[in-house]
């Protein structure tokens, strides 16, 4: 039986159809893997002024120094965002008084496009996150792991956390184009199906 140019190409779109759906769903069970291992914390800005800008990074600076040594006592992220929902009143209070205007914390689940962090990268995907925003939040952001506490780490450090594994480090902290390409991957099958 022969087969005709037009069946040939069928065969070969199919087969790329069904290597880009495995591809996304491996993509997405990976960056969920790794979204439960982890807590971000978001800082939204009153808005872009300069003083405003500058008063996030001051609150920023405030709640990691509050919350550092309390989520260091975690022993897994579900413990993180225990501690940090026993802590929102605090941080809230906190985050109020270091900027001079009003806020409001909370925890949630956020969507993150692809970040770099110096020597790591977490894929695009939603996290847990603590949300703390000043005034209205209509600035600019600032965002980070809190847990594991990754906002400062090396790559050692990010290594020597308990809360991911030797295949999550070596997925956020590979260099070079192939966990850039992972992530692009993570990114667009997130964006394709994305509920928000």
């Amino acid at each position: 039986m022969k087969h005709s140019f037009r069946d040939r190409l069928k065969t070969a779109a199919l087969l790329s159809l069904s290597a880009l759906l495995l591809t996304g769903l491996w993509a997405q069970g990976r960056q969920q893997r790794l979204s439960e291992r982890v807590l971000r914390l978001h800082v939204i800005a009153r808005s872009d002024a300069p003083e405003d800008q500058a008063a996030k990074l001051r609150v920023r600076d405030a709640l990691m120094a509050e919350l550092g040594p309390s989520l260091a006592r975690a022993g897994d992220a579900a413990e993180a965002r225990e501690i940090a929902a026993g802590l929102l009143p605090e941080l809230e209070r906190l985050a109020a008084e270091v900027s001079g205007d009003r806020a409001a914390a909370d925890l949630g689940r956020e969507y993150y496009p692809t970040r770099r962090y110096g020597a790591f990268a977490l894929p695009a995907g939603k996290y847990e996150s603590l949300r703390v925003t000043l005034g209205e939040g209509e600035g600019r952001n600032w965002w980070c792991v809190v847990y594991p506490l990754l906002c400062t780490a090396s790559r050692e450090e990010a290594r020597e956390t308990a809360a991911l594994t030797e295949d999550d480090i070596r997925l956020i902290t590979q260099d070079g184009t192939d966990c850039v390409l992972k992530f692009r991957v993570i990114e667009w099958w997130e964006q394709l199906f994305r509920d928000d």
